[in-house]
């Protein structure tokens, strides 16, 4: 089965933040891909599990958590962030 792959407007504004705050851009674009790509996929196989049917994925330099939603065949991800230390 095929899914797809929905941010939430959350996530979106999370992955622009990251993106914008990065001192490589491209790497944060590659990743959100390939997250996209490995979701699309198998969801339930990718990252790890948490309570509440809630997984988390890394691709660095970005991390999600996504819920999946068999009954739409839909992935949400609802939250991202940056993996990469933030220089003080």
């Amino acid at each position: 089965m095929k899914y797809r792959v929905a941010w939430t407007p959350s996530a979106q504004e999370h992955l622009a933040s990251v993106w914008l705050s990065s001192p490589d851009r491209q790497a944060v674009t590659s990743a959100a891909a390939a997250i996209d790509a490995d979701l699309v996929k198998d969801p339930q196989s990718q990252g790890e599990s948490r309570s509440g049917g809630v997984r988390i994925l890394i691709r660095r330099p970005l991390g999600v958590l996504y819920e999946v939603v068999e009954e739409d065949g839909t992935v949400y991800v609802f939250a991202a962030w940056t993996t990469e230390r933030r220089s003080r």
